[in-house]
């Protein structure tokens, strides 16, 4: 199971890409745990994680969401631009697959 948290300005805004990560895992045979939180509640929600996403949006906040990522032992990354903005969820699991080499 690929553990995978996306992190954005309050949380709802990648529900679907959330949804469409989902479908693309499925139809490849994947099994995921895929969840949106804002990004000020990262701290909370690093525990077992495989890859951390941030949403192109807070991308200012990467060096500081690093820190606390890499104090957890878990990888992050933005989500590239034009994937979440195309709501790319078969571009994106793979991103987030790559990042936690898996």
């Amino acid at each position: 199971m690929l553990t995978i948290r996306l992190f954005c300005a309050a949380g709802m805004s990648t529900s679907l890409l959330v949804r469409k990560m989902e479908e693309a895992a499925a139809a490849e045979g994947t099994e995921v745990d895929i969840v949106a939180y804002p990004v000020g509640e990262i701290d909370q929600h690093l525990a077992g994680v495989d890859a951390a996403l941030l949403g192109p949006q807070v991308g200012y906040m990467k060096a500081q969401a690093q820190a606390k990522a890499k104090a957890a032992g878990v990888p992050l990354d933005v989500i590239p631009m034009a994937d979440y903005g195309m709501v790319n969820g078969k571009n994106v699991l793979a991103f987030a697959k790559k990042l936690a080499n898996a």
